[in-house]
């Protein structure tokens, strides 16, 4: 199942929720990604600051894959029923 990001607040939140989910402390993957836990707990609640390869490199150790598509391929988005 995919998750459409459009802000840097929802990558955080998913990174968070996917290291949860894994039952990964932060130091436990900070350590695999060579930085301090300090600085992951940044990156969770403020993911604006990742570099290209900071990010693809902790969607690798999650078991995560980063997709990039055009919007015009992507299947059709249901307009919310209010």
């Amino acid at each position: 199942m995919g998750q459409l990001i459009t802000t840097s607040a929802q990558l955080g939140e998913v990174l968070r929720g996917r290291r949860k989910a894994r039952r990964v402390s932060q130091q436990e993957l900070a350590v695999k990604l060579g930085i301090s836990q300090s600085r992951l707990s940044t990156l969770e609640s403020d993911p604006a600051g990742l570099t290209l390869d900071r990010l693809l490199a902790l969607a690798s150790v999650l078991g995560l894959e980063i997709v990039i598509q055009d919007r015009a391929a992507a299947a059709p988005r249901r307009k919310p029923e209010w």
